[in-house]
């Protein structure tokens, strides 16, 4: 199970950083606050992951 969430996670990052690299070209962003917006969206992505992961754990057992 963990094997399959882990996968999972990597896609849904790498799905993500895909999405938010395409907004900062778009918006015309510096380099310095892409870096700050991708670091808030790994963040947030990251709490998301992982609240999930606790919950589906919790059902599981």
């Amino acid at each position: 199970m963990e094997f399959i969430f882990l996968l999972y996670a990597l896609i849904v990052f790498s799905i993500f950083n895909v999405l938010t690299h395409n907004f900062c070209i778009k918006m015309e962003m510096k380099p310095a606050k892409q870096e700050t917006v991708f670091r808030f969206m790994n963040i947030m992505i990251l709490i998301l992951l992982l609240s999930s992961y606790v919950k589906v754990m919790n059902v599981t057992v």
